[in-house]
This record gives structure tokens, C-alpha cells and sequence, in this order.
């Protein structure tokens, strides 16, 4: 099976083109796959298959087999790829996924994808679409007490999958890998929880370190950047259009005051291609 290695800002993803490959297990694929020792070493894998609703359809696997709504990385990587490897001409796309169908416009230069634009859509904010469980809605700097009883205070954000997002002093020393595991799996959150730890920096830059529901701690999360500038927007601490810095790069984050719209930009890569020989 032929499959394609890319990354988008360090988080990255093993891409099958499902126009020329069948996948009959893509959860058990994507743990083999995924592992770093054994497999090609990925934070999950993503299928580029036909869509009856759009111009491509996504579906995506965490590293731990579980199925994802939605991931902003891997949609920049997927306009990259359909672009590049000839599977389109256009250079605005639309791309169905498990979270809403999003629009894309790569910015092109001499035949080559740089960036690409996504529009991911209105942010939901509504307790129970998101889902979290809390007797406020929207959810906005509410205390959540996790397993060991420290009380963090989330603003609760759906990008088309789950974000709880907490604002910290620094994120550099910060337990990302104690504290993001409890937040994920807390009561809270009937689907577990992405989660967002956010350092401020000026009205226009914030830092942000993250935990993948299903994948654990990885370099960058495009929907979890987008969640993260709707947090600080709505706590009054950032303007309109925010740059996100990421362990992995840097993200371009703008919530359109019109349309309600959240516009993320920023670079994807392919890393290599191969060929998986192993049963699953």
C-alpha cells in the first residue's frame, strides 16, 4: 500500500490516496502505522477519498485508532497534496470531514502549495454541541477541578471537534504531559477533550502548547490554535487577527467579525512517500 508522509507545522500524519488504494481497517491501520518504533511514526493517519458533497472528502485516525472529526493540519496537507499530485486544478477546494465541510485556497507559487487557507467555519460554543457538561453555556473561564484536584479554569470551544482551553503563566516548563492525559479523559467532557494551554503574549501573539484527544501531546494542532484565539478573543485578551506559536511553527489566526468565520493560514510539507508491506 502506497502512502505519503506530510506535516503541517510538525504534526504529522500518514496520507493515503483512497482514489487509488482501499483501506479495509483504517483503525487498526493507524495504530500500526503511527508507532515510531514499528511503523512509519506518525501522530495518526488520514484518508484523501472521493466525496458526493464536495471536491475531496477526509477522514482522519488518532495514533490510538480512535476517529477524529476534524484536523486543521492535516486539511492545509490535503490541499497541498490534491494540488501538487494532480488530483485537482483548482486552487480553491472544498473538503468534506467528519465536522462540517471546510473551504480552502492555496496560496501558490510557481506551481508549489506555500501556504493554504482554511476556512474553518463558525466557532460553537454551546455546552452541549461542544460537548462539556456544565451548568453554564458558553463556557467561559469555568473552573474544572481534574483527578487530583487541581482547579483549572476552561474556555470551552468546538471547531468542529472538542477544546478546552486554559490560560497559564508560561508554557514552556509547563506539565503539558500530567495535566493534558486528565483534562482529556475528565468527566467533563463525554467525548474527552482536546486541550489547550495557552500562554499570552501581546494582543496580536499568543503561545500555545497542546493535547491531542487520542494522540497525546504533538507539535501543533490547527483546530486547536483556532479554538484558542475564539478563547482569547472572547476573554477580551486578544484582537481579531492573532499569530499562534506552536512547537512545531507558527499559525495565522483571524476570527472575522462579519461572517463569524475562523480563517486559519499556514504551511503544510510533504516528508516522503513509501510503500507499507506489513498485513495491517
Amino acid at each position: 500500500m502506497r502512502f505519503t508522509k506530510m506535516e503541517g507545522c510538525g504534526n504529522d500524519y500518514i496520507y493515503i490516496n483512497c482514489f487509488e488504494e482501499v483501506v479495509e481497517q483504517p483503525e487498526k491501520l493507524a495504530i500500526a502505522m503511527s508507532e515510531r518504533h514499528f511503523g512509519i511514526g506518525a501522530d495518526g493517519l488520514v484518508l484523501i477519498m472521493p466525496s458526493e458533497k464536495a471536491d475531496f472528502r477526509m477522514r482522519m485516525f488518532n495514533l490510538d485508532g480512535s476517529e477524529g472529526e476534524m484536523c486543521g493540519n492535516a486539511v492545509r496537507c490535503i490541499g497541498k497534496y490534491t494540488y501538487e499530485r494532480g488530483l485537482t486544478n483548482k486552487e480553491e477546494i472544498s473538503l468534506e470531514t467528519a465536522g462540517g465541510i471546510k473551504y480552502l485556497k492555496c496560496n501558490i507559487e510557481k506551481g508549489i502549495v506555500k501556504t493554504v487557507r482554511v476556512d474553518m467555519g463558525e466557532p460553537i460554543l454551546e455546552a452541549e454541541k461542544i460537548p462539556v457538561k456544565h451548568e453554564t453555556s458558553p463556557v467561559i473561564r469555568k473552573s474544572i477541578v481534574i483527578n487530583n484536584n487541581n482547579e483549572f479554569q476552561f474556555t470551552c470551544v468546538s471547531m468542529g471537534n472538542p477544546h478546552g482551553v486554559a490560560f497559564v503563566e508560561e508554557t514552556e516548563n509547563f506539565p503539558v504531559q500530567e495535566y493534558g492525559k486528565q483534562v482529556e479523559n475528565n468527566p467533563a467532557f463525554p467525548k474527552k477533550t482536546n486541550v489547550e494551554f495557552v500562554q499570552l503574549i501581546n494582543r496580536n501573539h499568543i503561545k500555545m502548547r497542546v493535547w491531542e484527544r487520542g494522540s497525546g501531546e504533538t507539535l501543533a494542532c490547527g483546530t486547536g490554535a483556532c479554538a484558542s484565539v475564539v478563547a482569547s478573543i472572547l476573554n477580551g485578551f486578544c484582537d481579531r487577527e492573532v499569530k499562534v506559536s506552536l512547537l512545531g511553527g507558527e499559525l495565522t489566526i483571524h476570527w472575522n467579525e462579519e461572517n463569524n468565520h475562523v480563517y486559519m493560514t499556514g504551511p503544510a510539507a510533504f516528508s516522503f512517500d513509501g510503500v507499507w508491506l506489513k498485513d495491517v
